[in-house]
């Protein structure tokens, strides 16, 4: 007596999926859409590994991502290995250590999943699907434009509807924050009270210090400080420090650019935003869809990384969480990406060598096709085929050398001979 195994309540660790084959298309149509818009603007991929010496990944990573990183003993020399929880910092090791004599400035893209240890709660993801761009050896507003210019291009591609790009600079709010001495745990609450926008609880952490009244109205402006282009002249009126004031040239600059682009429609500024604060080195920016609360996408100037390797030079970039991504566009994508297959092939009786010429000719034609190999009714081979999204059923009779084409969307039909269609002289 066969006895069925129940399968365990949970089969996969928490934060990691499975994608059957319909959310599998989606993603795939997201990188390869994704990678269009990455060739166009003249980038080339690169492939890192899947694993790094801990040791070495580390040198890249910032104090948040090292608290993140999966990592494991080597069984073949002891040393400690790690999943990469980010790709950005590979590419900065491969480009100081593989590409050091590569002329500059170097475009480089990518697709890959990094794995990252979350908190433990529902809907938290730990591994993540990355497509991303660096681009490596350009200083300048407008390599910082170029970045937010493609990522725009990459949501136009997908067919966002609505959209928005925050920029921010780390140099606004370190100018803003200079000469503020503060213990870590003081500095850390005043930084998650700015990014909670909390004026309140800021205004409390800020009573018991001595701040002249030009420092204070800086540092309370930091969560006000968002919306948009009219957030640059908001800014202007408030801070009296060069370095801020800096930055916010840099983001005008940005900004010019990005006009002559035709995208600054799409873009906001948020000058209390402080992701960026332990990795960028200037502009940072994320990208929101309408109704997701997560970013899809996030990027920035990140100066100083590939010296951690041995190379100093600029660079910036983005990348998009293909996981976010496909929460925010799955019903959009549900009309845009179905993966259909053109013809599925039918023949009874014991020789099926018709069919499976047929069906070597179809693809050669370049016609996605299968053999249904099971005999049964044809009316279950037909609803089979509507299930597996073929557009097309072909029964052959190899005897009398004609195939009976059905279209399963409305079921009509028509005989043709089987020498026509293995001759390529009929066409779907």
């Amino acid at each position: 007596m066969n006895r069925q195994i129940a399968a365990p309540e949970a089969t996969l660790p928490r934060g990691i999926k499975d994608f059957l084959p319909d959310k599998a298309a989606k993603i795939e149509y997201l990188q390869q859409s994704l990678k269009n818009v990455f060739h166009r603007w003249a980038f080339r991929p690169i492939v890192p590994p899947t694993l790094e010496y801990l040791e070495v990944l580390e040198r890249g990573l910032g104090a948040g991502l090292r608290d993140k990183t999966f990592r494991f003993d080597d069984r073949q020399n002891g040393k400690l290995v790690a999943f990469s929880p980010d790709i950005t910092p590979q590419v900065a090791r491969i480009v100081a250590t593989r590409m050091k004599g590569a002329p500059l400035p170097l475009r480089l893209c990518y697709n890959g999943k990094v794995l990252r240890h979350t908190e433990q709660q529902a809907g938290k993801d730990r591994e993540i699907i990355q497509a991303g761009v660096e681009l490596i050896g350009l200083q300048g507003p407008e390599a910082d434009a170029e970045m937010i210019a493609m990522a725009i291009e990459c949501l136009q591609s997908l067919g966002a509807a609505e959209f928005t790009v925050d920029i921010g600079q780390v140099e606004f709010f370190h100018g803003v924050m200079d000469g503020l001495d503060l213990p870590y745990p003081q500095a850390l609450a005043v930084q998650q009270a700015i990014a909670r926008k909390d004026s309140s609880g800021l205004a409390e952490l800020l009573s018991g210090l001595s701040l002249d009244d030009g420092k204070y109205t800086e540092i309370m402006a930091l969560p006000r400080l968002f919306g948009g282009r009219e957030v640059l002249d908001r800014a202007a009126d408030i801070v009296v420090n060069d370095r801020s004031r800096r930055a916010l040239e840099n983001l005008r600059q940005i900004l010019r650019v990005l006009e002559t682009y035709g995208v600054e429609e799409h873009v906001t500024f948020d000058l209390g935003e402080l992701r960026g604060l332990g990795y960028h080195t200037g502009v940072t920016f994320q990208g929101f869809l309408s109704g997701m609360g997560s970013a899809v996408c996030s990027g920035g100037r990140y100066d100083t990384l590939t010296a951690h390797y041995g190379m100093p030079a600029p660079a910036t970039g983005f990348a998009f969480n293909l996981l976010n991504l496909l929460t925010a566009l799955d019903r959009d994508l549900e009309r845009t990406v179905v993966q259909c297959h053109d013809v599925l092939i039918l023949q009874g009786g014991p020789d099926k060598q018709a069919a499976q010429r047929l069906a070597r000719a179809l693809r050669t034609q370049g016609y996605a096709c299968a053999r249904d190999i099971i005999e049964r009714p044809l009316q279950d081979s037909l609803d089979y085929g509507r299930k597996m999204h073929f557009s097309h059923v072909m029964v052959v009779d190899g005897q009398a050398g004609e195939v009976r084409s059905i279209r399963l969307a409305d079921g009509s039909e028509q005989t043709i001979s089987l020498q026509a269609v293995l001759a390529g002289e009929f066409r779907l």
